[in-house]
């Protein structure tokens, strides 16, 4: 397991073990959106900024790589479907570890739905990508939410704790969930993961305070962290949010203290 240990150092924060992760798979699920059109100046923004690891599909990696600039840990995400499809809900596989290997990630990462119609699939999916990144020693990230026909309220703290559980017990060596929007409810869900939990950054935030105190709240009931995306890739100043959530997650700040890189 030396090798997942050896990853997981290029992603996370060493002092903290906290990590500072910005996705940028949206492009199959959304399109071209806004922040992911100049791949190597987001990417470089956000390495600027303090980020430990970027999150993409393989096909942007070439369009990606930067030749100066603070070092940044990859993630290369394994999984997909599109707005535009009848099956949103259901991720499929489109990468590989060993693809991950090649292209010189130092983690993966995969979708889950729970509740969606594919269930089934998925949780297989996860299980054998489990078993693949045991073997070549490559960390690997679960993102995953409660969402299917039963699923009334995606933010409900039952259903977050019990998706979050399902990653770990499926073997996930990090956890991506949504915030349950207080701090004593995502302590529970912390409590049950087991695994070091990161929070998503949801629908995108207009209030600087609202996503700095979400981040500092998290963080104050046991979050290891964030990975968020368009709310960090579509800031407009992409450089400063990161380095404003970078030391809230890593540096212990407090938001007053954080909100001073944007002002």
């Amino acid at each position: 397991m030396f090798g997942k240990s050896i990853r997981m150092e290029r992603i996370m924060d060493r002092n903290t073990g906290n990590m500072v992760i910005v996705p940028m798979d949206h492009g199959i699920s959304a399109g071209p959106i806004e922040g992911l059109v100049n791949m190597k100046k987001t990417v470089d923004d956000v390495a600027n900024g303090g980020a430990t690891a970027v999150l993409m599909h393989k096909g942007l990696i070439r369009y990606s790589h930067r030749t100066s600039g603070h070092d940044i840990g990859l993630i290369l995400h394994l999984s997909a479907s599109t707005d535009l499809g009848v099956t949103t809900n259901s991720k499929v596989l489109v990468s590989t570890v060993k693809e991950a290997i090649k292209v010189g990630a130092d983690g993966v990462s995969v979708h889950i739905n729970v509740g969606a119609e594919t269930e089934p699939e998925m949780l297989s999916d996860i299980g054998l990508i489990a078993e693949e990144c045991n073997e070549w020693g490559m960390p690997l990230i679960v993102m995953a939410y409660p969402r299917g026909p039963k699923i009334t309220n995606s933010y409900d703290p039952d259903a977050i704790a019990h998706a979050a559980r399902v990653a770990t017990e499926l073997g996930a060596d990090v956890v991506k969930c949504s915030y349950t929007g207080d701090i004593d409810s995502f302590k529970e869900v912390v409590k049950g993961t087991l695994a070091p939990v990161v929070i998503a950054g949801g629908p995108k935030i207009n209030s600087d305070d609202d996503l700095l105190q979400m981040v500092y709240d998290s963080i104050q009931a046991g979050g290891h962290g964030v990975s968020i995306g368009r709310n960090v890739f579509q800031h407009r100043d992409v450089e400063n949010m990161t380095r404003a959530i970078s030391d809230i997650v890593l540096h212990g700040y407090t938001v007053e203290e954080a909100k001073k890189h944007l002002q």
